[in-house]
Parts: C-alpha cells; sequence; structure tokens
C-alpha cells in the first residue's frame, strides 16, 4: 500500500526546506511508494520560543508556516519577506532591551495575533492552527508542547560566583552567534511538559517518521525530549529513518557544532546518528543517511546496529531535496 501519513520531526530553517521538498516531492511524483495525496504532518520545536516585549515568539513553528505559506525571507531563511523595521527601530530610540534581537514589523502581527490569543485562554496548538489558515503550508503544523519550555545555554562567566552565566539559547545564537563555547545546555521544563493534541497520534499512526537534518540538540533534541515522545517513536509500526544535519565533519548552518560539542557528541555524521540510535537497540531510528563525503561512516554506523547509507545531502534546490527524501524513503521500504 502507498504511504499516506508522513510524519516529520522538525526544527526550524533545515526542517522547513526538507519539508518543502518533500511537498515537492509528493506533488510531482518524485517519491517512489508515496501517495500523491499524501499527508504531511510536521511536530515542530517550540523550545527556542520566548516572549519579547510582551509577545510570544515562536521562532520554529513560524519558519515552517512562513516557509511553506510562501512568506519567508528567503535569503535569510527566517522571518518575513519584504519585511520592514520600523518597530524595531522605534523600540531602539526609546532605549528598549533587547535590540539583538528583532522583529520585522509583518513579523509583529504574527506574535500579536499569537499573543492574544494565548492570553484568552487558547493552547498554542490551536493558536498555531488558526495562524495556519493564513498560511496554508500545506501540512498539518502541531507545536511539539503546549507547555511553556525554554532551551537555555551555560557558558564561561569569570565575575559570576559560579564561573558561569546562563542565558536563553536566542541570546546565545543571536547575540552572541554562538561565537562562545557553549558549556552546558539547559531545558527548563522539558520533562514536565506533554505532548500537544495529536502529537502522539501522528507519530503511531504514520506510515513513515522522518528526521531531517536539523539541530540534533535544540531542534530534534528537544522534541524528543518531550515525555512520551520518544516512547512513541519506539512503539510505531512506522519505519524511522534521519538525515544527517553533519556533512563533512561540520554542520552546513547554525551552531550544531557548539551544541553536540557541549553534551558530549561526536561532530560527526555518525556520531550524530549513534546519539540518536538504532531502534533495535533501544534507540529511535530504523536507518540513517550521510553525505556522500561521509561514506567511510557507514560501516561503523551498520556495525552499531544502524543501517546506513551515502547519498548526497545538500539540499541545493527543491528537486535535490525531494530527492534526499526519495532516498530516505528507499532505505527503509
Amino acid at each position: 500500500m502507498p504511504m499516506r501519513n508522513i510524519t516529520v520531526i522538525s526544527g526550524g530553517m533545515g526542517g522547513a526546506k526538507f519539508i518543502r521538498g518533500l511537498l515537492h516531492g509528493i506533488t510531482h511524483g518524485l517519491l517512489p511508494g508515496v501517495s500523491p495525496d499524501a499527508r504531511v504532518t510536521v511536530v515542530a520545536n517550540t523550545a527556542d520560543d520566548l516572549w519579547l516585549h510582551g509577545l510570544k515568539v515562536c521562532p520554529d513553528l513560524d519558519t515552517v508556516m512562513y516557509t511553506l505559506g510562501d512568506g519567508i525571507d528567503s535569503a535569510r531563511g527566517w522571518g518575513r519577506r519584504d519585511e520592514t523595521w520600523s518597530v524595531k527601530e522605534e523600540l531602539e530610540a526609546y532605549g528598549v532591551e533587547p535590540t539583538w534581537f528583532g522583529l520585522g514589523d509583518r513579523d509583529v502581527a504574527t506574535h500579536l495575533v499569537r499573543t492574544q490569543m494565548l492570553e484568552a485562554g487558547y493552547p498554542l496548538s490551536a493558536v498555531t492552527e488558526a495562524l495556519c489558515k493564513r498560511w496554508q503550508p500545506g501540512v498539518r503544523l502541531l507545536p511539539m508542547t503546549d507547555d511553556r519550555v525554554e532551551t537555555h545555554v551555560a557558558i564561561a562567566d569569570p565575575e559570576s560566583p559560579s564561573g558561569r552565566r546562563v542565558m536563553h539559547f536566542q541570546e546565545y545564537w543571536v547575540r552572541l552567534r554562538a561565537a562562545v563555547p557553549a558549556e552546558a545546555v539547559v531545558f527548563v521544563g522539558l520533562e514536565n511538559s506533554s505532548p500537544a493534541p495529536g502529537v502522539l497520534e501522528a507519530i503511531t499512526e504514520a506510515d513513515l517518521v522522518i528526521v531531517p537534518p536539523s539541530n540534533p540538540v535544540v531542534s530534534i533534541g528537544t522534541v524528543l525530549g518531550v515525555p512520551g515522545l520518544r516512547s512513541a517513536l519506539r512503539a510505531t509500526t512506522a519505519k524511522v529513518v534521519g538525515l544527517s544535519p553533519i556533512i563533512g565533519g561540520s554542520h552546513v548552518h547554525g551552531m550544531a557544532n557548539q551544541l553536540l560539542t557541549a553534551v558530549g557528541v561526536e561532530v560527526s555524521a555518525s556520531g550524530v546518528g549513534l546519539h540518536h540510535g538504532a531502534r533495535s537497540a533501544g534507540g529511535v531510528l530504523d536507518g540513517w543517511l550521510v553525505d556522500t563525503v561521509d561514506a567511510d561512516q557507514v560501516g561503523a554506523l551498520e556495525a552499531a546496529g544502524l543501517p546506513a547509507r551515502a547519498v548526497p545531502l545538500l539540499m541545493t534546490d527543491d528537486d535535490a531535496t525531494a530527492a534526499m527524501a526519495a532516498a530516505a524513503i528507499d532505505m527503509v521500504s
């Protein structure tokens, strides 16, 4: 039977780009074994979320929504296309901090609607569904949880009594540009969170679950850290296949290098694959794709019980990304 239900565990930029290629592949019949009317559900990371100027900002949810709804600024990979920055400039003129995180004028409208709905008592999952009615992303977009979860990063600070300073992940990434070594990653509220409505069903009722090339620590790692998510992946009858975000010993975009080092994981395609682990050995994967430049790591992965293949993994355009999705599907079909 053709696959009709595909679930993707996603972060922001990398995940969104992969999902766009996946949808391109479905629409153009480029994915053997997948029904042309296949439904894609995205379970997105929300641990990057923050409150800023009284507004609830959900970077990964919005990046997926804008990318698939054709509203993303493709040059930056985040935020709205044709954006203006009057609000940001006025806040800076007033001396309002933080000035390092900019909300564009168009983007502010999304955060205003979200914040108003949250304050009216709607859960984040319902708010996300409402926002998607405007954007029509072509997928069912689910936050990993309706609960407040935040990723914080500890860095060295000689002036602090503890020798460390802990900051929100967004400050580490946007203000510091991840240029300072991360000593620890802390997920505040994660262990007490619960899956948002529909999340567990999206995994247990899927024909296929894909882990795209998103940050393995602060994107995929946080989603899998929601109580019940990892167990659902281990129990589902669907095959679970992942694609490495590390190519040639480094991340393609972002700060995976710094954060993998902080949690003690080798910065390599095989290191990330083994970090997620083979489902046959208590992990979550049935297959793992690495880039062709990392083909020499396939043997070590398979020796550890994780089936692996080497294929091109650069998402240069939608056709190339669809080919990656086709390779992932072929591997576990």
